[in-house]
């Protein structure tokens, strides 16, 4: 329909035809409406600017040209270059016989001469005739003999598209996503996944790069080879003393700082409580008004515990009593580890917060039914007695932790964000432009933590003492308890009674990180917003959110696929107003970076001296008091081997890899417009913000609390 003669300097005429999609007599296949009595055949000249990433691997000899496309027609395929390089840009002009109007999109073809070359492109920058600037951003690798289409980078809506031709490429765009990230089920009850069954089948634009990849394989082999050299990972007995167990961190490349400190502190009350609020699973602790009648203790049990003046009843009604419970553990089935059988409790702990604010455990009890044979354990009872109840405690904080708190609570659900995310906002959707980076190379470590970690004969079925068949069902019955309220960080707090326990670093480090995401605070702040400006930019009005088709789809996946459309988790399976739409942006956003960082980064730190975090138990809970002893609890906690296996895995999770993207770094600009990078920029210097404080009150104290420093926290889900 159009046709195109090219002379001998490579200018393009593009000639309108009676059958040619622009021509005057029939409706546009761009667009109707757009005048085009300005059409001037005449030489217009194009200014083009193309990028390559700076990754070592991103350039390319193969060949790679353009085409422009405007809402009055398009150029010839015009040669950029035979040579890319890392980092560098190539300029060239694109000569046409008329002025093309404004440019909506390019296309980019690459040609393979010889060999194979993949190249990563960046961007593209054009500039018009008139001077106007058009960006378009790229971010993605061309791979074999291909044309890849990217829009102006201005973000739009499906109701902002206006020409055809947008429309097409939109509705293209996801077509061809949805075929390629598609869904399946990992296991029975549990959030849908990305239907690919090893790293090597994802598309490169997902993978780990290439430093980061080698890196991984690195650290691992690094850690597996020095455990296996020191003779950790051939000991299948217990450890010799309590003492000896440190030496297993104290070869870990100065890492070791923390660990010394929960070795000189795990048997104290208070570093104990401490956990629940500044350890690596601060959301599961709730205030306790009634106690419940499965977990019968009495005010003389505690009496002893609470100090003089006051009783069991007077400190929960005051809101100084808390409660932990492990009930998603109940008669979970266990394995056996090296031949010898496993056990799991599911207890209940009782805290009680004294006048000088820190809290301290107050009762145990190993099981979720009372009786003879599950006492209630109290600090007034033998040391060994007494410690092996906490130690238990620690087991089931293990397996809460790392299944349903860290698993459940931030991969798999950052898994789901991301593949709906592909599947219905395309590359134009600002939505799409606001979220892509909290993505990072989320569906990279989830694809290989279901072939190394939690695939049956990995690591955590091999290191701790659940069957696989007990892992699924542990977070199968997670996901039946998660609610929206819990999810959303403002309102867990609240929802758990914990607004005003002192020391609760979690949540207020949290919370800062939240209001900068959401909206900074309700009171006016030089910075703006972040979240509520981007939405505010873009949605003028409640009707803009609830009639984006794409955002709806987009929601109702998130509902449908990740919470298995159950109503009760109080998860919205639509938005209808811009206030809804802030806060579920904001608990994605919050989910993938700080969520994920408080709750992964300290796995090391915290449970490399296993008695602190046992990932498995060798005898069964105790029935009676006065039978525990040290060698009963060295026999208990995991042997040598499996206690190097854990940790390998322990320093992988929570190391800092190469080419990490940390909370605010936004390397690639998918926003073109003002506003949304002036809101970025403003974002960033709030993240400054909260990082001199963190850093200002870790100064001063003995154990730092740093895991929701934003030096410390990554966008995105990535290890």
């Amino acid at each position: 329909p159009v046709t195109r003669s090219h002379n001998g300097r490579g200018d393009c005429d593009t000639q309108i035809t009676q059958n040619s999609r622009f021509a005057p007599h029939r409706p546009s296949l761009f667009s109707e409406g757009i005048s085009r009595t300005s059409l001037q055949l005449v030489m217009a000249v194009y200014k083009v600017t193309v990028a390559t990433g700076d990754m070592v691997e991103a350039g390319t000899n193969n060949s790679i040209s353009i085409t422009l496309v405007g809402s009055y027609g398009e150029s010839r395929q015009t040669t950029v270059s035979f040579l890319f390089l890392p980092g560098k840009e190539k300029s060239l002009s694109v000569h046409c016989g008329q002025d093309l109007g404004p440019i909506v999109l390019i296309r980019l073809h690459k040609w393979r001469l010889f060999l194979e070359d993949a190249w990563f492109c960046k961007d593209v920058r054009v500039t018009a005739p008139n001077g106007t600037l058009y960006r378009f951003p790229c971010y993605q690798w061309l791979e074999g003999v291909t044309t890849v289409e990217v829009r102006e980078g201005s973000g739009k809506k499906l109701v902002d598209d206006k020409l055809q031709i947008l429309k097409e490429h939109r509705h293209q765009e996801l077509a061809a996503r949805q075929e390629a990230y598609r869904w399946k089920n990992f296991a029975q009850g549990w959030p849908r996944c990305l239907n690919v069954d090893s790293i090597f089948e994802l598309d490169s634009n997902i993978q780990f790069s290439r430093i980061r990849a080698s890196n991984f394989t690195g650290f691992l082999i690094f850690q597996g080879a020095s455990h296996f050299l020191s003779g950790f990972l051939l000991r299948r007995t217990s450890w010799n003393s309590l003492d000896e167990m440190r030496t297993i961190f104290s070869r870990t490349q100065g890492r070791d700082i923390v660990p010394e400190y929960v070795a000189k502190h795990w048997q104290e009350d208070d570093f104990f409580g401490s956990q629940f609020l500044n350890g690596n699973n601060p959301i599961i602790i709730h205030r306790c008004t009634t106690l419940p009648l499965k977990f019968p203790v009495t005010p003389e049990m505690v009496a002893g515990s609470l100090g003089g003046g006051t009783d069991l009843g007077k400190e929960m009604q005051e809101g100084r009593i808390f409660i932990v419970d492990y009930k998603v553990l109940e008669d979970i089935p266990t394995d056996t580890i090296y031949g010898r059988q496993q056990y799991i409790a599911a207890p209940l702990c009782l805290l009680h917060q004294g006048i000088d604010g820190l809290l301290r455990p107050i009762a145990i009890q190993l099981s979720q039914m009372p009786g003879p044979c599950s006492p209630i354990f109290l600090p007034s009872d033998d040391e060994w007695d007494w410690l092996l109840a906490k130690t238990w405690v620690r087991n089931a904080d293990f397996y809460s932790h790392q299944l349903l708190t860290h698993l459940l609570r931030t991969h798999l659900f950052g898994e789901v964000f991301a593949i709906a995310t592909l599947r219905h906002l395309p590359t134009c959707h600002p939505l799409f432009k606001l979220l892509i980076p909290h993505f990072h190379f989320t569906l990279h470590i989830n694809t290989l933590a279901r072939s190394v970690l939690i695939n049956r004969g990995g690591l955590i079925d091999k290191g701790s003492g659940v069957t696989y068949e007990g892992l699924l069902l542990v977070v199968q019955r997670g996901l039946e308890q998660v609610t929206y309220t819990s999810l959303c960080l403002p309102d867990d707090i609240r929802h758990r009674g914990m607004s005003h326990v002192p020391n609760y670093h979690y949540r207020d480090d949290g919370m800062s990180l939240w209001e900068a995401i959401e909206r900074i605070s309700q009171s006016p702040h030089p910075y703006g917003s972040f979240v509520t400006g981007i939405v505010t930019f873009y949605y003028s009005e409640d009707a803009a959110v609830s009639g984006d088709t794409e955002l709806q789809a987009w929601v109702m996946d998130i509902f449908t696929n990740g919470f298995l459309g159950r109503t009760s988790s109080g998860v919205p399976s639509s938005l209808q107003t811009v206030a809804e739409l802030i806060k579920f942006l904001t608990m994605v956003m919050f989910t993938c970076s700080a969520q994920h960082a408080a709750v992964n980064n300290g796995q090391y730190d915290l449970g490399a001296f296993v008695p602190n975090a046992p990932s498995s138990m060798r005898h069964p809970p105790p029935c009676e008091k006065g039978r525990a002893f040290l060698q009963h609890f060295l026999d208990t906690i995991p042997e040598v081997a499996t206690t190097a296996n854990i940790l390998v895995a322990l320093i992988l999770l929570s190391s800092q890899l190469k080419d990490r993207r940390l909370l605010g770094q936004y390397p690639e600009e998918w926003f073109t417009e003002s506003e949304p990078r002036r809101l970025i920029r403003a974002f960033q210097g709030r993240l400054e913000e909260i990082r001199d404080r963190i850093e200002e009150r870790n100064h001063l104290a003995e154990l730092r609390y740093n895991y929701l420093n934003p030096l410390e926290t990554e966008n995105s889900i990535s290890i």
